[in-house]
């Protein structure tokens, strides 16, 4: 099968909609994956907001997702469930990010937001590229204030610095560079945990280890402790491909560089795209898992939404 019909199997049935969605259909692929239990998919419109690029994610217990995007923007709606299935989202909210003035990021090396994470007091931490820093905001509508940056950042590629931003089960923050080499060899990538004291985060350096040819591009804390690492490969003639790594929860308590299990290949158990965004959150008594895709405000990529239980 051509690599065209091949995604054309994968998305049929997917639904496309706008910023109120009203529909879904089954993730189309190996239905007996051992660890996730798919719950369906949405293919998103964008244009009822004028803004695609979705790039990170967070998933709250009452099922809302936020989202921001890699034009400095920030995304809210409810996902909306029927019969534990994924059937569609609520009303959407967005609007810009903004500096520590209150003024709103401009697109590009200002407004390149990232990676997203929430902390137990409620404030969200978004992490940019091309100009690396954090920013932490009380409320995404509101300013953002500048936090202490993982050492070693600033070296990272201009477009290869802070894709993942994690909330681990004890309380501290895992950090992952896309394209910055790790001490682990050159195909590892520069991580850090970093411990929240008040104010002030203290961060220790460590490395990730991702699949061959592969880079991070966003992380989600589990309950037990362990964590997902989505990753992402693009070439020009293979186009897309990725997978869902699963971290142990001894890995993050450990010295050694993490190294996950793959848990989903991306494809063939999901269509072939540019994967950037994880969350988890509990909800129904079942942990969930949701997946994102950055359509690159492209006419040839889509905005995907992938719903998964963990088994």
């Amino acid at each position: 099968m051509t690599p065209s019909l091949h995604r054309r199997a994968l998305l049929a049935g997917l639904a496309l909609l706008p910023g109120c969605a009203r529909a879904s259909a089954p993730v189309l692929g190996p239905p007996a994956r051992p660890f996730l239990e798919p719950l369906g998919a949405l293919a998103l419109d964008t244009s009822p907001w004028g803004f695609g690029g979705l790039s990170a994610l967070h998933l709250a217990p009452d099922l809302t997702l936020t989202a921001i995007s890699d034009l400095g923007r920030w995304w809210r709606a409810p996902l909306v469930l029927r019969e534990g299935r994924l059937s569609g989202i609520g009303e959407v909210r967005h609007g810009p990010l903004r500096d520590a003035a209150g003024q709103p990021l401009r697109r590009g090396s200002n407004g390149d937001a990232e990676s997203l994470a929430r902390l137990p007091d409620g404030d969200w931490l978004v992490g940019f590229e091309r100009r690396h820093r954090i920013l932490r905001f009380r409320d995404l509508a509101g300013p953002g204030q500048p936090i202490e940056t993982p050492p070693g950042l600033e070296e990272a590629p201009g477009n290869g610095g802070l894709e993942g931003l994690a909330i681990l089960a004890d309380g501290r923050l895992l950090a992952l560079a896309e394209s910055l080499p790790g001490a682990a060899g050159p195909e590892s990538r520069a991580a850090w945990f970093g411990t929240l004291n008040g104010g002030r985060v203290t961060w220790r350096r460590t490395s990730y280890i991702p699949a061959a040819g592969m880079d991070p591009t966003d992380a989600a804390g589990l309950p037990d402790g362990g964590a997902l690492v989505l990753e992402r490969r693009f070439s020009i003639f293979g186009g897309f491909t990725g997978r869902l790594a699963h971290l142990p929860a001894a890995a993050p308590r450990g010295v050694e560089p993490l190294r996950g299990e793959t848990w989903l290949d991306l494809p063939p158990d999901a269509p072939a795209e540019n994967w950037e965004g994880v969350a988890v959150a509990r909800h129904g008594g079942r942990t969930l898992v949701v997946l994102v895709s950055d359509d690159n405000q492209s006419p040839f990529q889509e905005t995907l939404l992938l719903l998964y239980a963990l088994r």
